[in-house]
């Protein structure tokens, strides 16, 4: 929904300022199209309350027709409020629909305690969204990754996995089968904050990674945090890296073409050629 009349000149900036973010995103990586059928999942957290929330804003004054569908699992967590969502999207009159799929105890059952839970419960999520959305038309997934997520990942995986590797704004999911989209690539996790806590979004914390404490990805987080404070606008320079890749420099063969190098070589000059070359350019 847009801002009610009542919302402060603050928040309406902040939500002026993220629409700006969000459509840029959606037009410089092609995300949503005429007749699109997006899907919107709704976690319960900030991060998917505002992508909704700026996505039904965008579809008001947008330049071509798109539908909106919201749609949360209920992964059966134990004191999960089921009835929250609900009553906040038809509150909205927003299409929704709830998956009920008991991952919780699948992955308390099999991931050793005190081990990351996130990649099973991640792979159950994703399967789950995905078959929903190949029963149901769905032409576009979107996911409420930010900015921070995607440069977090890229440390992750620098780190941990060895690769230059982030989060795409717009892919293709391993099956083919599926498009799913980032419209949050270019906005920042506290400005989502700030607008999460104006818009009084009824937060459900996650009681299975958000109650691990010795991730990975909350080092990343912290380290990421204090370079901030200490170098205000890194974590923007290094998303905007990002999108200014210099192959040339890097190190895989695979995307480009060193072996190429010597054909694309001017042979040097001989003397009498440099002799000549000089001569042309004292009489020019």
């Amino acid at each position: 929904m847009d801002a009610p009349v009542h919302m402060s000149r603050t928040l309406a900036r902040l939500q002026a300022k993220l629409r700006g973010q969000v459509g840029k995103a959606i037009e410089d990586f092609a995300m949503i199209g005429p007749g699109d059928r997006v899907m919107v999942c709704l976690s319960g957290g900030k991060d998917s309350y505002a992508l909704l929330d700026l996505l039904l804003s965008l579809k008001r004054s947008a330049p071509v027709e798109f539908s909106l569908l919201a749609v949360n699992l209920d992964q059966k967590q134990p004191g999960f409020p089921a009835h929250v969502l609900p009553e906040y999207l038809a509150g909205l009159g927003v299409p929704f629909h709830i998956i009920e799929q008991d991952t919780y105890s699948v992955v308390k059952r099999v991931v050793p305690e005190g081990r990351t839970m996130c990649g099973l419960c991640s792979r159950l999520r994703r399967g789950a969204l995905y078959r929903f959305a190949a029963e149901h038309g769905i032409t576009k997934i979107a996911l409420g990754h930010h900015r921070d997520d995607i440069v977090e990942t890229l440390f992750l995986n620098l780190f941990f996995g060895g690769r230059l590797k982030a989060m795409a704004p717009k892919l293709l999911s391993e099956d083919a089968r599926q498009v799913v989209i980032r419209p949050l690539a270019y906005v920042a996790e506290r400005d989502i904050e700030r607008y999460a806590r104006g818009r009084c979004f009824p937060i459900i914390p996650c009681k299975l990674c958000g109650s691990q404490d010795n991730l990975q990805r909350v080092a990343i987080k912290r380290m990421l945090s204090e370079w901030e404070r200490a170098y205000p606008g890194r974590t923007e320079s290094i998303f905007s890296a990002l999108r200014n890749l210099d192959p040339a420099s890097l190190a895989d063969p695979r995307h480009f073409d060193f072996a190429a190098l010597e054909a694309q070589r001017i042979a040097p000059m001989n003397a009498a050629e440099e002799l000549e070359l000089a001569t042309v350019g004292d009489l020019g």
